[in-house]
């Protein structure tokens, strides 16, 4: 067998390993060695004799992944991301937020589904993980929701769904690791989330109007606030909007030259911001304590399964894959945006089997250099591109694009991760309600995906004004 066939073979044993129900990390950690073993030993001819030689060049190889590639600054960004969030959570900003957007769009159809979704959009400004916005607005949101007479399915699913928008908001730490992944910057990647992740959650309160519109009793409004409630209430909302401030002046500086920090430091000022604004709210060290444990839980797990997947990465280096897709895919006698949602939905069927990191991690390394030989290359200009953008926008283009088909993937089932954070944290609804109940975003999703292939400027708008057009 080839290298390339080598590659195949190993990588569709891989993905039987996932549907079974392997984790991510270790499937791909597994056949990353296998394959490893399996190309050099038949560079040998697959002499009995070289079988031990193959497999100690191919443990050195895997054993230094996670050292060589971990060690990066900028995934430091990781765990500051999502430390923020759960401090936010304990100095009551997340119930500030929900009490405001209730206030100010509660009287709308659904209006206490549309603040859901505008309350965890502003919350994913300062949070890195979707999980724990939806584990935060599930204890938060849900109650209201239900007391009120909201159907209960419903009731989760926006909770669910509203909790993927911190996957496209910054501090994203999906769209860190997609762009350390494909090797671009992680400050341009972080500004093209904003606009995209606005005009999701318009999407999503949209739908929310709608099906509220449409079946009866299914979101009552909440009137009788006055402005006056509505005005007081948005002080409360302040310290979220500082730290994005923070975080924006302190990374970007808009006002010309060098950037004050690095996205790391950025992101470790407004951890301690937010610390200090959790302590003068009352924060104490049991709740200090559990976000700190929660942080390191989940950055783990990330970090766990980033080790295993570069394991595989580095063996499909050697089987030639991301090469050979590549040529492939810009050989098609067809138009590539036709090529590019093809791969978009491709996305979508891997979401039913995989996590939103596992499936990035695994699939860009092969699917990204294929994305940009169809634009023209990397360095192509955007006059002589296929899709009207230079290489450095296309990068983020699609890293935009891949990252809100990652978030569909949280709510998508069987293993929508999402729907069972919030089941677990409501034992009344089931998982299957959930799901059920987050259904609906999926068709605002794909009206989201279209917008963004149909206008590319909402995506590249802001990190065309960092970078100078």
């Amino acid at each position: 067998m080839t290298s390339i066939e080598i590659g195949i073979t190993v990588s569709f044993i891989m993905l039987i390993m996932v549907v079974l129900g392997m984790r991510v990390a270790f499937a791909a950690a597994l056949a990353g060695l296998g394959g490893l073993i399996w190309i050099f030993w038949s560079k040998k001819g697959y002499d009995p004799s070289q079988f031990m030689w193959a497999l100690t060049v191919s443990a050195k190889t895997a054993g230094q992944v996670p050292h060589s590639k971990v060690a990066s600054q900028a995934l430091s960004l990781i765990p500051t991301f999502i430390l923020i969030g759960y401090l936010a959570y304990y100095a009551g900003l997340t119930k500030a937020l929900f009490d405001a957007a209730k206030k100010w769009v509660g009287w709308l159809p659904g209006g206490l589904g549309v603040a859901t979704v505008f309350a965890t959009a502003g919350f994913a400004a300062v949070s890195g993980a979707s999980v724990a916005t939806s584990a935060v607005f599930a204890r938060i949101a849900i109650p209201e929701m239900l007391a009120v007479g909201y159907d209960k399915k419903f009731a989760a699913g926006v909770v669910a769904a509203g909790g993927t928008l911190a996957s496209l908001i910054p501090p994203s730490a999906i769209l860190v690791i997609y762009a350390i992944i494909v090797e671009q910057d992680v400050g341009l990647l972080l500004l093209a989330g904003f606009l995209p992740g606005a005009v999701s959650a318009i999407i999503y309160g949209g739908l929310v109007v709608c099906l509220a519109l449409t079946f009866k009793n299914f979101g009552p409004p909440v009137s009788g606030f006055t402005w006056m409630e509505r005005f007081k209430s948005l002080p409360g909302t302040a310290p979220i909007f500082i730290v994005v401030l923070l975080i924006i002046l302190f990374v970007y500086n808009p006002f010309g030259g060098d950037a004050w920090g690095t996205p790391t430091e950025g992101g470790a000022l407004g951890a301690f911001v937010v610390f200090c604004i959790a302590v003068a709210k009352g924060m104490r060290w049991p709740q200090l304590k559990n976000a700190l444990l929660e942080t390191a839980k989940l950055s783990v797990m990330i970090f766990t399964i980033i080790w295993g997947v570069l394991i595989y990465v580095r063996f499909l280096g050697f089987a030639d894959l991301p090469s050979a897709f590549s040529d492939w895919i810009t050989s098609l006698d067809q138009s590539p945006i036709l090529t590019l949602i093809f791969i978009l939905l491709a996305y979508a069927v891997l979401g039913m089997f995989m996590d939103a990191i596992g499936m990035l991690l695994l699939t860009l390394p092969v699917v990204y250099p294929a994305v940009m030989a169809l634009n023209g290359g990397e360095g192509v200009s955007a006059a002589d591109s296929a899709f009207g953008m230079s290489g450095i926008m296309c990068a983020v283009w699609f890293g935009i694009l891949v990252v809100k088909m990652a978030e569909l993937c949280l709510i998508t089932p069987p293993i929508g991760l999402n729907c069972f954070v919030v089941a677990g944290v409501r034992e009344d609804i089931s998982v299957q309600d959930v799901f059920k109940g987050a259904s609906p975003f999926f068709v605002a999703d794909a009206i989201t995906i279209a917008v963004l292939i149909a206008f590319p400027g909402i995506v590249l708008f802001l990190p065309k004004l960092l970078a100078g057009g």
